[in-house]
């Protein structure tokens, strides 16, 4: 056992001298080299210590920032996982891994429109291809929602057992990509930006935000997610997957909620078992009635909130636009194609100013008449709380004549 206790001492002293040498200047490559001579594999929970220890011993947590893509690049494919744990599907870490292949994707996709894009002489197909880079980038931003999930739902539990120092560094490489992809949006949304403009500032913003997100992927498959296995109970984890659902998912929607086997009640029956009802003006349900009221509406509904956030879509038998969770706590600017953004945002600007309260649209699709009104919401103080979607298909009613008065079943 003291030999395995020293093999690990000598492992983990000899990778804080390789990512001190990477502080004082020498290159990756150099490292790597060097890695790959002494060490070859290294447990992945051993590259947490060496990160919490350098942190302890005074090296500032923004060097030690600096240098995470450095040295995450170094370790790359010579962290040993072979102790990692089978995974359940629909726990909170199967969902972020399979958050993490849409995000893979979408990333592909960018840098392969970027090249096409860039070398686009036709004006007009340049300009289309820009429109589907912003989309792209819209896609790309949902990794915000999580980046919040291990932020607020499995960073606090590290932090209590004294895992301080990788959350910090992971959070501010958050901060980071979400600035990266915010700015390659609003570059993308500049009028008459030119082939030459794109590529220079492909450069510059557009390939590191999608390089950030890919190599954040690296660091929690390699690092975070097995040490939070090892770390959080199964009554945690329980915890974060039912708290999941408020922040949202990532270009996924889990087709299973996981639960361990002692949790007997979904959060549904748990909602109804507090007696709890919704209680209004004019009456009351409880979760479960409400929820079947909603569903049973002939109607596609959508709450989009003061801050421009979906917060609640229906789930009727008979939809008419497909909706899945992936879209909670998403900007519904970027719900929408980016040629009908400036429709969206014209809306919300109306309804939250007071000059518009209602906003109408009808549209022929798949031999449907589609309906489609968008109402403000406010208090009885008249202050905007968000916007509600009503999308119908009339069809049914603009065939209808004379009248029914007989009861009589179809």
């Amino acid at each position: 056992m003291s030999e395995l206790i020293n093999n690990s001492e000598d492992r983990k002293k000899k990778l804080k001298t390789l990512i001190l040498k990477l502080h004082e200047g020498a290159s990756e490559e150099e490292v790597r080299g060097e890695l790959l001579e002494t060490l070859s594999k290294i447990p992945y929970g051993e590259v947490v210590e060496v990160e919490q220890e350098l942190i302890s011993e005074g090296l500032p947590e923004e060097e030690v920032l600096r240098l995470c893509d450095a040295h995450s690049a170094v370790l790359d494919g010579n962290i040993d996982l072979s102790a990692s744990k089978d995974i359940p599907p629909g726990h909170p870490i199967d969902v972020m891994v399979n958050e993490n292949k849409e995000l893979k994707k979408v990333c592909d996709q960018i840098l392969a429109g970027i090249m096409n894009t860039i070398t686009e002489l036709d004006s007009q197909k340049f300009s289309e291809k820009v429109f589907q880079l912003r989309a792209l980038f819209n896609s790309l931003y949902d990794v915000d929602k999580l980046y919040q999930r291990k932020e607020y739902l499995i960073f606090p539990y590290l932090e209590a057992q004294g895992i301080t120092g990788p959350p910090k560094v992971m959070w501010g490489k958050h901060d980071e990509i979400r600035d990266l992809i915010k700015g390659s949006i609003e570059l993308l949304q500049t009028k008459d930006i030119s082939n030459d403009e794109l590529q220079a500032s492909g450069e510059i913003i557009l390939i590191p935000a999608v390089n950030g997100v890919k190599d954040m992927i690296k660091k929690e498959e390699q690092i975070l997610f097995p040490m939070a296995l090892d770390k959080l109970t199964e009554g945690e984890w329980y915890e974060i997957s039912k708290q999941s659902l408020e922040i949202g998912f990532c270009l996924f929607d889990p087709p299973v909620n996981w639960k361990p086997e002692w949790a007997e009640e979904d959060t549904l029956s748990e909602m109804n078992k507090t007696g709890e009802n919704v209680q209004l003006p004019s009456g009351s349900f409880s979760v479960e009635e409400l929820l079947a009221i909603l569903n049973k509406l002939a109607l596609d509904m959508t709450f989009v909130d003061k801050n421009d956030k979906v917060k609640y879509f229906s789930q009727g038998e008979e939809r008419i636009f497909q909706r899945n969770r992936a879209i909670l706590n998403r900007d519904v600017r970027h719900c929408h194609p980016p040629a009908s953004a400036h429709i969206v945002d014209k809306i919300i600007e109306d309804f939250r100013s007071g000059k518009e309260t209602r906003a109408p649209f009808w549209i022929n699709m798949g031999g449907k008449m589609i309906h489609i009104e968008y109402f403000a919401l406010r208090n009885d103080k008249n202050e905007y709380l968000g916007t509600l979607e009503v999308s119908h298909n009339v069809n049914v009613y603009r065939e209808l004549e004379g009248e029914q008065r007989i009861l009589s079943y179809k």
